[in-house]
Order: structure tokens, then C-alpha cells, then sequence
């Protein structure tokens, strides 16, 4: 009875995982194409702007003539480096190359690098590029939230909207244009992608799919996009937010001891309006995760901050993984009649429910038969995060230890 209670109980799990989470499996939240409206751009002056929410937004709309005559809001990215050597060209040459009609500079923020970033990215020659050195971190900030401050201090009130991008993003020349067309035509104040991660390496291919599907699992897409209050989320590869609407929730300033920081952002910018949030093709994260222990190493730095360095959501959480992951495969060898149909059953929707996100890495679906143990990997690194949280190493980021800072 108890075997068939637990199977019982998978099953039950993955009925609700399936059918009653939003459809976070399914991948349908993912930008769209260029479309020719968005190539030409808006040109026409709105016959009496407003600010459409009624508050202290951006007193505009589109298709109103703007400052540059062609209707399109001034951006400014901020790219936050440290040691980024290996990548820095391509991405900050990726966001010069950007095929935008409005106002746009790129501020790269050189975080303490060792390794001549902040060169490499001059090199480049870009006169949309200026490069700003990092104060040392400033007491209660992670690293990565003090620099992008710095980014936004240095832009001032001239932009319209802020593109938050990381220094290992390669994005397509149309990505911020795509970007500012949903934010304003979709009344958006955060507008978030969801960069394609690297998936070469066998630790890549193994792992890197199901990063991204449980990270959709605990903030479902369609359920952040849903306008009004509720859950609020972003990836912080790709965020294009309103300054205003930024300001106007206290600033960068508000989160700034997040370790899991896009999701407080996100949530964050919810409290100001709607958000976006989708998978894309056009942002593309070029940093190498070669082997196992790289991808611990990234797995680790946050699994614990996202259990609010909890020792009883620790182990309700391992608890939870090896019954969602480990029981159904387990029970569908080993045991017998209806607890091991339950149990196969349960297996089934796990793989199936997996196979959008393989289909979208252009992976085997054999993939979704291993996400058992897939799965029983990513709960080591949660106890590797919390272990290495009571040794004072928790969420150490390139010689910088942070998780201190939200315990």
C-alpha cells in the first residue's frame, strides 16, 4: 500500500505539473518575427499623447514623433564586465551592430577586470560604446547589481529605456528593435528574454535544457506576462526596462543584495506595470560551460538563495525531487500491478513534458527519458549550494563571495 501510495502521489504531481501550471512546459512564450510594420517603424505623430497608465510614465505612445523624427525611444545599454575577456567583442560588437533607428549607446561598466576587458572593448571603435571604471563594491551589493548602477548613474535621464545585457550575450542586429516595438506597442514596462544558452558540450547537452525548463517550472511565462499583480519574474541575460517605471520602484538600489537578482527585478517592475517574459533565438549566451563541474559551479551559486537559505525547505525540497523524479522511474522497474502502471504513467508525462524544451535545443527526445536523473544531479548541486553556504562560500562569483548579503 505504501508503494502504491507513493506512485499514487507522482502521478499526482505530474497531473498537476502538466495541466495545471500554465502550460509551462510548452514553450509558447518566445518572441516573434520581424514584422514589416516593425521594419518600417512608427513615423505618424499621435493625435494626443498620454501616458496610457495613467501615472508618471512616458507621457507617448507609438507612432509619436519623438526628438530623433522617427518616433523611435532613446536606449541606452548597460553592460556590467569583469573578466570577460574571452567574450567582450563579440558581445559589445553584437549590441554596436544593432539595427535600431532611435538613439542608442552602449555604457560597458569594467567591474575590477584583470584580463583587459574594458581594452578589448575599445578596440572594437564603436562611437556607440563608452566605458566606465567600476568603483570598488560598495557595502550591502552584490557585484553585478553595483556595476549596472554605475551603468545607470552614468546614463542619466537621457534615455527613454535602459537594456540591461550581460557581457557573455551575443544578440541579432534586430533584437533590441524587436524589444522596444513589444515594449510599446504591448504596454510593457520590462520587456525580458530568455537567452539561448550554450548546449555543445555533453555536460551542456545533458544539463543546459533543463536549466531552463525548471527555471519555467517555478516562474511559469505565461503567468508572469498575465497583467495585474501576481508573480513577477525576468532572465537577466536580456531586461529592456522603462527608466521611468525603473525610478519610479525605487531603482536598481531596491534589490540591490539579490543574488537571484532578474527574478527581483522582475518582480520588482511588476509592482509598475505589465512585464514580458519569453525564450528566444535572436539573444544568445555565448559563455562555455565545458564540463560537469562548470555547470555545478553555475547550478550552485544561487540554489540555495532561491530556498531563502533555509534548512527545512532544503530538505521539503529534496524530499519533493526525489518523489516527483526519482520514485516514477524507480517504481516503474521495480514494483508491480497498479504501482507500477502509476509509475510508468507518471515517467511518461514527465519525458513528454520535457520534449518541447529538448525540441527547442535541437536535442534527442531520449533526453526526456533521462530527466530522472537529470533532475537527481541538480538536487546534489541544492545541497552542494547549501553546503558551501555554511563553509561562508555561498554564491561565489569570480573571487567574490555574495550570498551573505540576502541571507
Amino acid at each position: 500500500m505504501i508503494v502504491l501510495g507513493v506512485a499514487l502521489v507522482s502521478l499526482a504531481i505530474w497531473l498537476v505539473l502538466v495541466f495545471a501550471r500554465d502550460g509551462f512546459w510548452l514553450t509558447r512564450e518566445r518572441d516573434g518575427p520581424v514584422t514589416p510594420d516593425l521594419i518600417r517603424g512608427p513615423c505618424e505623430p499621435a493625435a494626443e499623447p498620454n501616458d496610457r497608465r495613467g501615472g508618471e510614465g512616458l507621457a507617448w505612445m507609438p507612432g509619436q514623433a519623438r526628438h530623433d523624427g522617427k518616433g523611435w525611444p532613446s536606449v541606452i545599454a548597460i553592460v556590467p564586465a569583469r573578466d570577460e575577456a574571452e567574450v567582450i567583442a563579440r558581445s559589445i560588437g553584437s549590441l554596436a551592430a544593432q539595427d535600431y533607428p532611435g538613439d542608442f549607446r552602449i555604457v560597458l561598466v569594467d567591474d575590477s577586470s584583470s584580463d583587459g576587458t574594458a581594452g578589448i572593448a575599445r578596440a572594437l571603435g564603436s562611437d556607440r560604446l563608452s566605458v566606465v571604471t567600476g568603483a570598488p563594491l560598495a557595502p550591502g551589493w552584490t557585484g553585478k547589481l553595483w556595476a549596472v548602477s554605475q551603468g545607470i548613474a552614468a546614463a542619466g535621464d537621457a534615455p527613454d529605456y535602459l537594456l540591461l545585457t550581460d557581457a557573455d550575450i551575443a544578440h541579432a542586429p534586430d533584437t533590441l528593435r524587436s524589444l522596444v516595438t513589444r515594449a510599446v506597442e504591448d504596454d510593457r514596462v520590462l520587456v525580458s528574454l530568455m537567452a539561448r544558452l550554450r548546449c555543445e558540450s555533453l555536460a551542456e547537452r545533458a544539463l543546459i535544457p533543463a536549466f531552463v525548463w525548471f527555471f519555467q517550472m517555478l516562474y511559469p511565462f505565461a503567468t508572469v506576462n498575465r497583467r495585474g499583480r501576481g508573480l513577477g519574474a525576468a532572465a537577466g541575460g536580456v531586461m529592456l526596462v522603462e527608466r521611468r517605471a525603473l525610478e519610479a520602484a525605487g531603482g536598481i538600489a531596491a534589490v540591490r543584495s539579490a543574488l537571484i537578482d532578474d527574478c527581483a527585478f522582475g518582480a520588482l517592475l511588476k509592482t509598475q506595470g505589465a512585464v514580458w517574459l519569453g525564450l528566444t533565438d535572436r539573444a544568445k549566451s555565448i559563455r562555455r560551460y565545458d564540463t560537469w563541474g562548470s555547470v555545478a559551479a553555475m547550478i550552485s551559486r544561487s540554489a540555495y538563495a532561491q530556498l531563502h537559505y533555509s534548512p527545512l525547505l532544503l530538505a521539503g525540497t529534496t524530499l519533493g525531487l526525489a518523489l516527483t523524479y526519482l520514485a516514477p522511474p524507480v517504481l516503474a522497474i521495480a514494483a508491480r500491478g497498479p504501482a507500477q502502471y502509476a509509475a510508468i504513467a507518471a515517467w511518461a508525462l514527465m519525458a513528454l513534458a520535457f520534449l518541447p524544451m529538448v525540441r527547442f535545443y535541437r536535442r534527442s527526445p531520449l533526453w526526456g527519458l533521462l530527466l530522472p536523473a537529470i533532475a537527481t544531479f541538480y538536487a546534489g548541486c541544492t545541497l552542494l549550494s547549501a553546503w558551501q553556504h555554511v563553509r561562508g562560500r555561498g554564491g561565489l562569483w569570480k573571487g567574490r563571495v555574495q550570498a551573505d548579503l540576502a541571507a
